[in-house]
């Protein structure tokens, strides 16, 4: 069997196109190329963003001198998926297509999939995507709400908390399935999930409006006022939604969503600024415990990761909640890119093998 594969990740966003080439678990390239308003314009849908960011990643490995027929596996962010189990998927016509269509949420993360699988099929060589934002392993109990119409999704960023996972379980030289860990993923977005066994098996929802306030999201707002906001004239619904998904939380406060910028406000003694940060702060260390309950008072580490977790002062803040609950350990950053390489390696190296995507979701309802 071959020693050395070499992997490129590809991880489409908003507004760039971040990839890496890894031999093996060694990054030889990592690039985030940003798109600007005016070269998107052009583009009436996200999927007709798919040629334009490929020539790119086409465009950047031929600058580095890095040939595309040295490429092992393409392996891809995912999104427009039914939901599914965690772990790294070979990409079928299936999950092409879902991803194709955005079957399920239009979102440029969706290109992950499309991108990987045709140059896969231009180069003959495989295409996986490895924990999509569709992983759901939820239990039972975390689904059910008080309306039978209603049922709570796993909306998680699921790629980086099962690589800190991955990573925080062979740091102590033992499998993943056998800890239990809340893992709390800091950053524009904020999901904290209770890992049991290798299944994240409840969490908060990062994009429905559930857990902790986060610098561009609104988390939990009581249900009867916002209804009364709803119905009031003064918003309309997209502007709600987006208080929801993209200007709640800080930007809404502090009128920034930049961390560094607010924090250095607290330093200099802006109450407004401290209060708001530390409401965050207290909300976030509200869904540990939440969490710790989930996992019926039996957890191995509490590890608190993404651009967040490397400001000292939000770290120490959430430590003095919970740290009497299990070790607390800082693991900050996103490791996305590697995430993509590693769960793609495994199967490479037969460490494991790739799930088939049926096109079935994992929970129909009751």
């Amino acid at each position: 069997m071959k020693e050395i594969f070499r992997i490129l990740s590809i991880n489409p966003g908003s507004t760039s196109t971040k990839i890496g080439v890894f031999d093996n678990e060694k990054c030889i390239l990592r690039e985030s190329i940003s798109h600007s308003v005016e070269e998107l314009a052009p583009f009436k849908e996200i999927t007709d963003q798919k040629d334009f960011r490929e020539e790119i990643i086409t465009k950047v490995l031929n600058d580095y001198h890095i040939d595309m027929e040295s490429i092992d596996a393409f392996s891809g962010r995912g999104g427009g998926l039914v939901s599914c189990t965690g772990g790294t998927y070979e990409i079928n016509e299936i999950m092409y297509t879902h991803a194709r269509t955005m079957f399920t949420v239009k979102h440029p993360s969706c290109l992950g999939i499309t991108i990987a699988y045709e140059l896969g099929k231009k180069y003959n060589k495989p295409s996986f995507c490895v924990n999509p934002p569709d992983v759901d392993e939820f239990n039972l109990e975390a689904r059910l709400t008080g309306i039978p119409e209603i049922y709570r999704e796993s909306k998680i960023h699921a790629l980086n908390q099962k690589e800190i996972a991955l990573r925080y379980a062979k740091k102590l030289g033992k499998n993943y399935k056998d800890l239990n860990l809340i893992i709390c993923h800091l950053g524009g977005g904020i999901s904290i999930a209770a890992h049991n066994h290798g299944k994240m098996i409840d969490s908060n929802d990062i994009v429905n409006g559930d857990g902790p306030m986060t610098p561009t999201r609104s988390g939990f707002v009581p249900a009867k006022p916002l209804i009364k906001l709803c119905f009031s004239g003064k918003y309309s619904e997209k502007e709600i939604s987006s208080f929801i998904s993209r200007t709640g939380g800080l930007s809404a406060w502090l009128h920034t969503n930049e961390i560094p910028e607010v924090l250095e406000r607290v330093k200099k003694g802006d109450a407004r600024a401290k209060a708001v940060v530390d409401a965050m702060v207290y909300q976030i260390a509200k869904q540990v415990g939440a969490m710790y309950v989930a996992l019926k008072c039996n957890c191995s580490a509490i590890i608190l990761t993404g651009g967040i977790s490397h400001d000292s002062y939000v770290d120490q803040k959430i430590k003095k909640y919970i740290s009497k609950l299990a070790p607390v350990v800082i693991m900050p950053g996103e490791f996305e890119l590697e995430a993509l390489a590693s769960g793609a390696l495994r199967v490479l190296m037969q460490e494991e093998k790739a799930i088939v995507y049926t096109g079935e979701p994992v929970f129909k309802g009751l």
